[in-house]
């Protein structure tokens, strides 16, 4: 049980809403508005260093265990349909939650702060302003460290809030297992659906499992329908309108839209999209491709905004930057599309006792695909010495145990690492 969960009366809900709550109950806080979400995913955008897994360990501390917006078991199931959706999942995570806080504006909100440093940094980066050399490899490696940390405390978290009997510990266990012997991102859709079969089939929970919250958003069934057949209908015209118009911008904002609407999994997963749109059609050379990449490992926020670099060099428009703007809009329409459009659908499934059993066993599947990337590429990508780890164990320490706010816990571990490289 959560916190949370302790201050709410059995037998009673909470209602996280996107309206103002009712001040001065217990158990209850008032929705931050538009720009309050804003600031919160700025802050994050400018610290979230580590990839998409790492994003969700951020967004875990920020908005489960500091803000308390939603409890662990809601956490988990966004987690869940956003691993389900194509595009980048935890850029879809942060709009859900910009939704559920502040509705439309909450949703924009949260979007244009996570994202915005990366894509100005990528589009700075592509003008030939940023210069990313060996002088600031120690600081990257070290943010990497901290990184670990992060996913290793959200997994701790998660584990013990969702994992409490035999059954969900095995399925966690059977999720990481699979991810890390098959090494394949489709494996995430096969571990999710089989254990949403065996959670339906076999999880047994009492009345009182359930979490207690009733999530409320701007969104209707047949909003989300709409939004769901917009997404359709502009993978299959915009390619055709782009034909009929011979228009060069046009080819580049549907080769990007593209890119964002058939990836699963997101992060690395799209580089061989975008690699396939921009640089076989010879819009960007291989070698600008990967400086692009080399830059987006080195700075915080989604490894989507890419698409502000390529879409700099790409061509096509009347300035690079509106070229970087456009490709940036282009890549992440369709998640925004997809997660909005699927959110009623998703609170429909959280209200039914049979698919809160299915999500039950989705949230300790979700876990152990956390775990399986805690180790891969995150620890891989990361920890090449004893000192690595060391840094990693004290990060970890300083994030669970001494509750340290992230963001000093980022810039210790860059700095860390740094010094100890520049006196090696």
């Amino acid at each position: 049980m959560t916190e949370k969960d302790a201050q709410t009366p059995p037998g009673q809900s909470e209602t996280i809403e996107t309206g103002v709550n009712p001040p001065g109950e217990p158990g209850r806080s008032r929705p931050d508005g538009a720009w309050q979400v804003f600031l919160i995913f700025l802050q994050l955008g400018c610290t979230s260093f580590g990839g998409p897994v790492a994003h969700i360990g951020y967004f875990r501390e920020a908005f489960v265990r500091q803000r308390r917006w939603l409890s662990d078991s809601v956490y988990a199931d966004l987690v869940a349909l956003c691993q389900f959706l194509p595009g980048p999942a935890s850029s879809q995570v942060g709009m859900a939650l910009g939704l559920m806080r502040a509705g439309w504006m909450g949703a924009l909100a949260a979007w244009v702060g996570f994202t915005a440093p990366s894509a100005i940094a990528l589009t700075l980066f592509a003008l030939g302003v940023a210069h990313w050399g060996e002088a600031t490899r120690g600081v990257v490696d070290g943010l990497k460290l901290v990184a670990v940390a992060v996913v290793m405390q959200a997994f701790w978290g998660m584990a013990k809030s969702l994992c409490p009997d035999r059954i969900r510990v095995s399925l966690m266990a059977a999720a990481a297992v699979c991810m890390l012997v098959s090494g394949q991102v489709w494996m995430q859709l096969v571990v999710i659906g089989v254990a949403a079969v065996i959670g339906w089939r076999v999880i047994v929970l009492p009345e009182s499992a359930a979490d207690g919250v009733t999530v409320a958003a701007p969104v209707g069934l047949k909003t989300g329908v709409m939004l769901l057949v917009v997404f359709t209908l502009l993978l299959f015209l915009l390619p055709l309108l782009s034909v009929l118009t011979d228009s060069p911008s046009l080819d580049r904002i549907t080769a990007f839209y593209r890119a964002g609407s058939l990836v699963f999994g997101g992060g690395h997963v799209v580089l061989p999209l975008l690699q396939t749109e921009v640089v076989v059609t010879g819009w960007v050379s291989a070698d600008e491709f990967l400086a692009g990449y080399g830059a987006a490992q080195a700075i915080p926020g989604p490894l989507f905004t890419l698409a502000a670099y390529l879409g700099a060099l790409a061509g096509g428009f009347s300035h690079p930057v509106v070229g970087a703007a456009a490709a940036t809009l282009a890549i992440f329409l369709p998640a925004f599309l997809l997660v909005a459009g699927a959110f009623p659908l998703w609170l429909r499934l959280r209200a039914s006792p049979a698919a809160r059993a299915a999500l039950a066993g989705i949230n300790a599947a979700v876990v152990g695909l956390l775990l399986a990337a805690a180790y891969d590429p995150v620890w891989t990508s990361a920890v090449y010495s004893a000192t690595d780890a060391a840094i990693v164990l004290l990060a970890f320490v300083a994030l669970l145990h001494w509750r340290i706010a992230p963001w000093l816990v980022v810039l210790a571990g860059a700095a860390s690492l740094a010094v100890m490289r520049l006196f090696a």
